[in-house]
């Protein structure tokens, strides 16, 4: 049986991602570019205040909701009841029938995460973690290698602008969702909210993403479902020891033929060892 979902109310038409500017270039000369649009998201939850996200504000709905239920302020999606998007004043407001009495005690334990541009978790954040069993899938190196490729096209706003971070929720080599934000924590929550909207599971999923993988993004992708996690970027060692403790495939500085598996090493099919290079 289907879960009822929040009615989602817009009172303004999507915001631009990039806007086109003019830059001198190394010969002195005028260039037409674009650069990627950054914009204050104020999430509320029943009309409470809870955090301003700088955000694209790509799909600000999805952002908000996966926000609130990765911080732990919310975990029913039956409860919800709208999602009230404002571009005009810049907010997010989710609206539920949930208990939020703890509300306060949650937020007034923060921790700035190293997340870019200085992400903030709460008190409730890493709640739940030891239920959480994840599935251990076999991977084929050639099916990372064939993933690769395949999400390289998806990278519209960077290659258009620059100054994102691009998450993506795949399938195989297939890319079921992506997402690009100034900030990767962002992506990851947007991928959240849609995932819980749209009742997708993640045991079968691999979650990609540019950025660092610390252990906030361990954590959110825990906290998903998804037992595999790939980077173009490096991982830090709060983020192994999360991964090493929750059983996730933690591959990292993934990119051409290379990467390297910081965890579930056995997990790995080599099925396509590239030709060493000469030494020189």
């Amino acid at each position: 049986m289907s879960i009822h979902k929040p009615t989602l109310i817009k009172t303004a038409t999507d915001v631009p991602l990039t806007i086109a500017v003019k830059a001198i270039n190394e010969n002195g000369e005028q260039v037409d570019k674009h650069i990627a649009c950054e914009r204050p998201l104020t999430v509320y939850l029943n009309w409470q205040p809870i955090v301003t996200l700088m955000t694209l504000g790509a799909r600000a709905e999805a952002l908000a909701l996966g926000y609130l239920k990765n911080q732990g302020f919310i975990s029913q999606l039956d409860k919800l009841e709208s999602i009230i998007v404002d571009w005009e004043v810049s907010s997010a407001a989710i609206i539920t029938k949930e208990s939020t009495a703890d509300l306060d005690e949650k937020l007034s334990e923060k921790t700035v995460t190293s997340g870019c541009g200085q992400g903030t978790v709460y008190g409730g954040f890493m709640d739940g973690l030891d239920e959480i069993n994840l599935p251990t899938p076999q991977i084929k190196q050639s099916m990372i290698y064939s993933l690769l490729k395949n999400i390289s096209e998806y990278n519209e706003t960077y290659k258009n602008a620059g100054a994102v971070h691009g998450c993506g929720l795949c399938y195989g080599d297939k890319i079921v969702d992506f997402v690009e934000d100034v900030g990767r924590h962002n992506a990851v929550d947007t991928l959240a909210g849609e995932m819980w909207l749209n009742e997708t599971q993640g045991e079968d999923k691999l979650f990609y993403t540019t950025g660092r993988l610390t252990s906030e993004m361990v954590i959110k992708v825990a906290k998903m479902g998804i037992p595999v996690l790939l980077s173009r970027s490096g991982a830090t060692q709060m983020g192994l020891e999360l991964a090493q403790q929750l059983g996730i495939t933690m591959v990292a500085r993934a990119k051409g033929k290379h990467f390297l598996i910081y965890n579930g090493a056995d997990n790995i099919e080599f099925d396509a060892i590239p030709p060493k290079r000469p030494s020189k």
